[in-house]
Order: structure tokens, then sequence, then C-alpha cells
């Protein structure tokens, strides 16, 4: 049996650009993601929003965005030291092999590491996306038991994850 490859984060270079835009989920899914070109382009022009490469040794496998401002994405203040998730997608060539909670962990690490300050993961997941609830449960998210209304797929959980 081949050994689990090592997952890691790095902020989206130039270089590595093309390879993440050329990810793709199920049609199903791009209504709890996004469009990758849309969250590249405005990551890179919002200030305090960081665009992150997930990879499984050097090969890049997903993406996900970081809001320093979390209140972009959950629609309410957290306090200092909460970061908000969003958009965060494994490719579907590699969806189901229980990589999610792996590269939510290597998020959290890098987070610690390059932003000592944060304290706080925060996220919004779709009422509907029970696959993706699941995994983020896994990953060690605590639904909070509030909802976020306004998503484009409707109804959300706001989720977090402690970093200390």
């Amino acid at each position: 049996m081949a050994a689990a490859p090592e997952i890691r984060v790095t902020p989206v270079t130039p270089d590595l650009a093309p390879t993440v835009r050329a990810l793709r989920v199920a049609a199903d899914q791009y209504a709890y993601v996004g469009d990758i070109e849309v969250n590249l382009v405005d990551a890179e022009r919002t200030p305090r929003s960081e665009a992150m490469a997930i990879l499984a040794g050097d090969t890049v496998i997903g993406f996900y965005r970081l809001d320093h401002a979390p209140a972009l994405v959950t629609l309410k203040p957290l306090g200092s030291g909460a970061v908000g998730l969003r958009a965060f997608l494994l490719d579907r060539s590699w969806q189901g092999r229980g990589l999610a909670a792996r590269a939510v962990q290597a998020a959290c690490d890098d987070l610690r590491r390059r932003h000592p300050q944060a304290r706080l993961l925060a996220l919004n997941v779709d009422c509907r996306n029970l696959a993706a609830i699941r995994a983020y449960r896994n990953a060690g998210f605590v639904d909070s038991g509030e909802l976020v209304f306004g998503g484009p797929a409707g109804p959300q959980h706001l989720m977090l994850r402690s970093l200390a």
C-alpha cells in the first residue's frame, strides 16, 4: 500500500496560479465553493485576503481563501484573532480519500506559523452540504449553533475551530 502523501499549504504564487485555476469540483459543488478564477482575482484585490494552494507532495490538489477580516465571511464580528476560511475545495480527482481533514490541519498549522496572532478559524457551510459539514467536523470545527443567511446556496452553519 502506498504511503499517504504529505499534505501542505502555500500561498498561491504566479507560478502556481494556472494549476490552481485548473482545479475542478463536481458541478453541484460550485454553488458552495464559487468560481476559482473569481476567488483568485478577488483575493488579490481584497486587503487582508490570501489565496492558498493545497498540495499533496508537489501536486496542487486544492484551494482556499483566508480572510483576516473574518466578517467578510461570517457576516458578523468575531473579535481579534479570528480568521475567515472560504472557498475551500479539493479537486474532484482527490476527493473521497480522507484528505480534507489533513488539508484543514495543514492550513491551521500554517496560520499558527505565519500569523501567530490568529486564535480562531471561522467558516460558513451550506446547510445542504452534508459531506462538507461532516468533513469540517472531522477536521475539528464545531457548529456554533448560529445560522448565516444570504449565502448563494441557502442558509449556512457558522462553524468555528480554535487555533490555540
